[in-house]
């Protein structure tokens, strides 16, 4: 699969929330449709990594709808603080904060993550599902999370990933490459969103090649905890001076 071109003017992060604005009204419907839920029982495994860190203050980047942060409450932080570039998104997601009476320990901010309007050494947690092969700059978005961790904080990432067993990986590629884009374009009035999803999927650096970038960025002990036969992965790694 060609990598997608990004004009000068209109970049990646442009693109991507862009992209996300239009289809914010439909994307929890999408997301767990097209998943058959299974995308909440990966989240949950991931809230389950960060209990026995007992974080209290905690960052989610690339919150989206703030599904992840609403799930994190169950750890009864102090704050939770999501934070994303598409403003119509956030708007979804604030309004079931509202509904779920969340809001009162959940903030949203629009903010990029790559340049993020935090201190050093602000959180005692950062998270992200399914949002870093988003980003423009994977480094420079990693590098921030870093930076805006505590010492002995831990980042703790869920990612798509690539399958390579048979029939898993077959089974794995028609639906994401034939049978997603149709239902999500269908669904979501987009003629490329779901047709970018498996794109990103694909040219994003899964496995040990992106263990290796959080190694290079600061991070120590990282870890892979594959998800439902390597279609998604859980990434974590620890802060230390």
């Amino acid at each position: 699969m060609e990598e997608r071109e990004y004009s000068q003017a209109t970049g990646k992060k442009e693109y991507v929330r862009n992209m996300f604005d239009s289809i914010a009204p439909r994307y929890d419907f999408l997301n767990h449709f097209l998943s058959l839920n299974i995308d909440y029982l990966w989240r949950k495994r991931l809230i389950a990594i960060l209990k026995t860190h007992k974080p209290l203050f905690i960052l989610d980047v690339a919150t989206g709808t703030a599904d992840l942060a609403i799930q994190a409450t169950t750890l009864n932080p102090d704050k939770i603080i999501g934070l994303d570039i598409s403003e119509e998104m956030l708007k979804v997601g604030q309004k079931k904060l509202f509904d779920k009476n969340k809001d009162c320990i959940i903030q949203l901010i629009n903010a990029d993550s790559e340049n993020m309007p935090f201190e050093g050494g602000s959180f005692d947690a950062c998270m992200v599902a399914f949002g870093v092969r988003n980003f423009e700059n994977l480094e420079q978005g990693l590098r921030e999370m870093y930076r805006v961790l505590k010492p002995n904080g831990i980042v703790a990432i869920l990612e798509f990933s690539k399958p390579v067993n048979f029939p898993v990986k077959q089974l794995y590629n028609f639906y994401f490459k034939r049978i997603l884009p149709v239902l999500g374009k269908m669904i979501s009035k987009n003629d490329n969103a779901y047709m970018y999803l498996p794109e990103s999927v694909n040219q994003f650096p899964d496995g040990a090649n992106f263990a290796a970038i959080l190694a290079n960025v600061g991070f120590k002990d990282v870890k892979i905890k594959k998800l439902t036969f390597g279609i998604a992965s859980i990434y974590t790694g620890m802060k230390y001076l």
